[in-house]
C-alpha cells in the first residue's frame, strides 16, 4: 500500500539545499558537506523530523511535500518566496556605534549580531552609524531542495518530542512525556507564561488527536548574551 505525506504528518526527511548554478549551502549528510567545503563541527549531521504545515521546514518544502510518496526522493525548485523570502529593504537598519561598544564589540563588514534575537550582517560603518541587514543571507534567491522522505512517525510520545524539541531547539532527551487513557503530560526544562503552556498544549491536542495535553515547565539556570 503506497503511503503518501497529508498534512500534521510527522516526517523524517534528509535533504540537500543548493543554488541553480549548483552551489550547496546546506544538508543533512555530513559526507556532501565535507565535499561541498560547509562542514562544521558544530552541526550535527543527521535526519530531522517535521510536523508538515507546522513551519518546521521552509514554506515551499512544507506545502511540495503533501501527497507525495513515504520512502523515495524528491527534487523541489523553490521561489525565492518559497525559500528564505524575497529581500526587503525594511530589513536594513541602522544600529547606533555606541550599542556595539556597550557590549564590548567592534563591528566590521560580515559581522554577525544578535539585536533583541533577531540575527543580523553588519553592512556596512559609516560615521557613528552601523547598517545591519537582518535579511537572510539567501533572501531573493530561488533554491533547489533534494530531499528524502524517509518514514512516517506513528508513537505519539515520538511526536511530541520531536515536535517541542524543534519548537523550542532543545534536545529531545530533555522533555519528559507521559501518557494514559489518551492523555498527555509533559515536562519541559524551562519556565513560559502559563498561557503560552495553554496555547501549545491546545495546538498538540489538535494536532496528534488526543483528548487533554497538559505543559509544565522546570525551573532551571540558564544564561543569554545578546545586543
Amino acid at each position: 500500500m503506497v503511503e503518501t505525506v497529508q498534512l500534521h504528518d510527522f516526517i523524517e526527511v534528509e535533504y540537500t539545499g543548493k543554488l541553480p548554478e549548483g552551489v550547496i549551502f546546506d544538508t543533512t549528510h555530513e559526507d556532501i558537506a565535507k565535499k561541498s567545503g560547509i562542514f562544521s563541527q558544530k552541526t550535527k549531521y543527521t535526519s530531522h523530523v517535521i510536523c508538515v504545515g507546522e513551519g518546521h521546514i521552509l514554506p515551499g518544502i512544507d506545502t511540495k511535500i503533501i501527497g507525495k510518496e513515504v520512502g523515495k526522493e524528491y527534487t523541489l525548485e523553490l521561489e525565492s518566496a518559497q525559500a528564505f523570502g524575497k529581500r526587503d529593504i525594511k530589513k536594513m537598519r541602522i544600529v547606533p556605534l555606541n550599542t556595539f561598544r556597550e557590549h564590548n564589540l567592534k563591528p566590521q563588514p560580515g559581522l554577525q549580531i544578535d539585536v533583541d534575537g533577531e540575527i543580523g550582517i553588519v553592512s556596512s560603518i559609516s560615521g557613528g552609524r552601523v547598517i545591519v541587514n537582518f535579511n537572510h543571507p539567501l533572501a531573493g534567491k530561488d533554491v533547489i531542495y533534494n530531499i528524502t522522505l524517509k518514514r512516517k512517525i506513528t508513537d505519539i510520545k515520538e511526536k511530541m518530542e520531536y515536535y517541542l524539541s524543534t519548537t523550542f531547539r532543545i534536545k529531545k532527551e530533555a522533555i519528559k512525556v507521559t501518557l494514559a487513557d489518551n492523555k498527555a503530560s509533559i515536562e519541559v526544562p524551562f519556565i513560559l507564561p502559563q498561557q503560552f503552556f495553554d496555547a501549545m498544549s491546545k495546538r498538540l491536542q489538535e494536532i496528534i488527536g488526543l483528548t487533554e495535553v497538559q505543559i509544565t515547565g522546570k525551573q532551571t539556570s540558564q544564561t543569554a548574551a545578546q545586543i
